[in-house]
């Protein structure tokens, strides 16, 4: 799936947040988990784009993620 512009510079100002919070294990600052709630946003929404060029793909992968593994 190919990004647009202007949602790359968005993922590209908010990765860093995401690693940050990763590292620490915790969200340490306020402007943290505003970030975190607009990088969350802009996930599902890429989801969705991408659920609805793939849909077969994203359901088998669904279904992986809820069988127990062996």
């Amino acid at each position: 799936m190919e990004l647009d512009a202007e949602t790359f510079r968005q993922l590209r100002r908010l990765a860093p947040v995401l690693d940050d919070i990763l590292n620490a294990g915790e969200v340490e600052h306020a402007d943290q988990a505003v970030n975190l709630a607009a990088l969350a946003q802009l996930c599902a929404t890429l989801f969705d784009a991408y659920r609805s060029m793939h849909p077969d793909e994203t359901a088998q992968a669904s279904l992986n993620v809820r069988e127990p593994q062996k």
